[in-house]
């Protein structure tokens, strides 16, 4: 279910490595090829205001449909990760269906005109909302400044339970030594990693059956001031597996608070999971003023 990259110090040289398959990674494009899940993973109908959210996103390659995984912050507001977000064009489609489908589609129709994205319309008698990017979100260029946030604001007001943000510093406050006994649990609609039919019996990510599942993973490395990064092998026996493609946009919790949204991962979908962290100032109060507004 997850991936990731590594860094500072030595730590910046392994993250730059891991940016180049970041996109790919997390924010998955759901074309004719199947799109993908978590590395392990447990399927979940615990966490039911997770929801799986599917838009048009404009980019170097034109406009294309992209999936990836949010968590109801308040009735009206989903968050997610900013690289689901920026570009988008026309509505965003959500679900909080624990299976979205045992393949080999997801059913959801694609846009009659993918430049304008979905339509009000189009999306008539479903849950849909309109994207917003953190006004700082760097596009993976500064990690001082990395703010991959972006939120998806709904139209309607749902009734799934909230989730609350995990407090100011609350990573910070982690002793170094206690990092990596610190377990996390990240959300989300991505890929498994499995074997295929036929072919080359390589591990490769699967997409169906597409669903919500749920992972464990121990913290790693330096607590940044923005990142951090947890370890998603599935052979770790502190854990349970790792993110993968349409992770993006998924929480990460801690003790039942949201402590991150899953960012980046490495092309594996194993070992590292880069986490945005939301008990920053950048983050809360984006959000508090966002939450307030609608």
């Amino acid at each position: 279910m997850r991936t990731g990259a590594r860094g500072w110090g030595i730590m910046r040289t392994k993250l730059a490595a891991a940016l180049a398959a970041l996109i790919s990674v997390f924010a998955l494009v759901v074309g004719v090829a199947p799109a993908q899940a978590s590395t392990g993973g447990t399927s979940d109908t615990e966490h039911t205001g997770v929801a799986w959210i599917v838009s048009y996103i404009q980019g170097p390659q034109g406009t294309q449909r992209s999936r990836c995984s949010a968590v109801l912050v308040s009735p009206t507001v989903l968050l997610t990760a900013g690289h689901c977000t920026y570009g988008v064009v026309g509505k965003t489609y959500v679900s909080f269906r624990s299976e979205i489908s045992p393949g080999p589609t997801t059913g959801l129709p694609p846009a009659k005109n993918p430049a304008v994205g979905y339509t009000a319309v189009e999306l008539e008698g479903e849950i849909s909302g309109t994207a917003q990017t953190h006004p700082g979100y760097s596009q993976f260029t500064d990690t001082e400044n990395w703010n991959d946030l972006g939120v998806i604001v709904l139209d309607s007001p749902v009734t799934q339970p909230t989730y609350p943000l995990a407090g100011l510093g609350t990573l910070d406050a982690i002793r170094p030594g206690d990092v990596p006994k610190t377990i996390v649990r990240a959300v989300g609609y991505g890929d498994v990693m499995g074997k295929p039919d036929s072919g080359p019996q390589t591990p490769t990510p699967i997409a169906f059956p597409m669903e919500r599942r749920y992972v464990d993973m121990p913290l790693e490395g330096k607590i940044e001031h923005q990142i951090v990064e947890a370890n998603g092998n599935d052979n770790d026996a502190r854990g349970t597996g790792g993110i993968c493609f349409g992770d993006s946009g998924g929480p990460v919790f801690l003790n039942g608070e949201v402590i991150g949204i899953v960012s980046f991962g490495s092309k594996n979908c194993r070992y590292t999971a880069g986490i945005q962290r939301v008990d920053i100032a950048e983050a809360q109060d984006w959000l508090a003023r966002l939450t307030s507004a609608v």
